[in-house]
């Protein structure tokens, strides 16, 4: 049922929607949201608050196969971004790299492409909104472009992923592709070199 809400953005080129999530699964001390494409899914880790602060869990691998996240993540990464940067779109070839995305300090606004081409959503774009306060985390399937918009003054997002990182099966494609058609939050956004100068969608899947 169509809604519309703040936390996600579902996107393609012929219209742009906003949805809550579409169904929940609850496992011990979290919850899985499932996004409106296939696979991703919004994680809320329980966290536990006293007079020193707060305590949470950003991984546990049991739990998170219960959830339906069966991954074996071999390598965690950290990145940190000035407000108005944006970092994207990035993808694995062979064999993919799934990612679990979480904020530690700040808010992004992050974003997926979907780049299975026998999915029925090939080339569709989703975003959602995550911050260090809320604690939520996103699971991103192999067969996904991803990249984020630094929207706080800084950032730093940490994430783990599935394959390590391999120059030679490492791509991209432009944050602005008018095919993608993803609504960013800013106009003028700080780029790095590669990501100003990568190829277009269409060029980045052949």
């Amino acid at each position: 049922m169509e809604r519309t809400g703040k936390d996600i953005v579902y996107g393609d080129k012929k219209a742009r929607k906003v949805y809550y999530l579409k169904s929940t699964v609850q496992g011990e001390d979290m919850q899985a949201e499932n996004l409106s494409l296939e696979g991703l899914k919004k994680i809320r880790p329980k966290i536990f608050f006293d007079d020193r602060g707060f305590f949470r869990e950003t991984f546990r691998k049991n739990l998170y196969q219960n959830l339906g996240i069966i991954d074996d993540f071999v390598q965690d990464n950290h990145s940190f971004s000035k407000r108005g940067t944006i970092r994207g779109m990035h993808f694995q070839r062979f064999p993919g790299q799934a990612k679990l995305v979480t904020v530690m300090e700040g808010e992004i606004f992050d974003v997926v492409v979907d780049m299975r081409k026998t999915s029925s959503t090939f080339g569709q774009w989703e975003g959602i909104y995550l911050n260090a306060a809320s604690g939520d985390q996103l699971y991103v399937p192999v067969g996904f472009a991803h990249g984020f918009c630094a929207m706080s003054e800084q950032v730093h997002v940490c994430y783990k992923v599935s394959t390590v990182y391999d120059p030679e099966q490492e791509c991209s494609f432009r944050f602005d592709d008018p095919d993608v058609g993803i609504v960013w939050p800013i106009e003028h956004p700080v780029l790095s070199e590669r990501d100003r100068l990568c190829p277009l969608f269409k060029e980045a899947i052949q």
